[in-house]
């Protein structure tokens, strides 16, 4: 039985005993790794994943972290006044002897999945979102019913103390403009016709 599986951007066709060279992983040597990206799996009854086979999985141990053969990148520009650029580079590779081709079952192994080391990324707890602290008071009206106003207009209104419907019909024209700047609505008060409507829901 053979499997195809993914890694590092790669497929590789590998069978039980295999000694394989990856991308590097996030592992140490002696640890066991699953790949659970299978993209086929070969034998008497082929299984052709869409894209990878569900419950299959390609359990290796890594048998070392090593580097590739050094490969040099020479430019040069053909200039009078060109130049020339040389650079090396050996890949950073884990070595890997392949343990185990699981057709079904992967998700229940609990072994560690293979997980590039540049895909690593430092986990960080979740933090509650803080509560807003502008809350109606108690006995305060749902100015979301007013025009315009959705949760976000709603929330600075709060914050400015304005909690019924009441308040609002009270409004004089320096309250207005008060509120039009203190809060940057831009003339809505006005336009939405607030103290209008907040006499009316005032009534009930």
């Amino acid at each position: 039985m053979f499997a195809v599986l993914k890694t590092g951007g790669k497929q590789y066709k590998v069978s039980s005993g295999d000694i394989l060279r990856v991308e590097k992983l996030a592992a140490d040597a002696g640890e066991k790794v699953q790949f659970n990206d299978i993209l086929m799996l070969g034998g008497d009854a082929p299984v052709i994943g869409a894209p990878f086979v569900v419950g299959a999985a390609v359990q290796a141990e890594v048998v070392d972290q090593i580097k590739g053969d050094k490969v040099i990148n020479f430019v040069k520009r053909r200039r009078k006044h060109g130049s020339q650029r040389t650079r090396g580079h050996r890949q950073k590779l884990t070595l890997l002897r392949v343990t185990e081709i699981l057709a079904s079952g992967a998700d229940a192994t609990g072994v560690k999945a293979a997980v590039g080391s540049g895909s690593v990324a430092t986990v960080v707890e979740a933090k509650p979102a803080k509560k807003s602290s502008a809350k109606p008071a108690a006995g305060g009206d749902d100015l979301k019913l007013l025009s315009g106003v959705g949760p976000a207009l709603e929330k600075k209104l709060l914050e400015a103390g304005v909690t019924t419907f009441a308040q609002v019909a009270a409004w004089t024209e320096a309250d207005v403009a008060a509120m039009d700047e203190k809060l940057s609505f831009k003339g809505r008060i006005e336009r939405e016709g607030w103290i209008e409507q907040a006499k009316e829901l005032a009534k009930g």
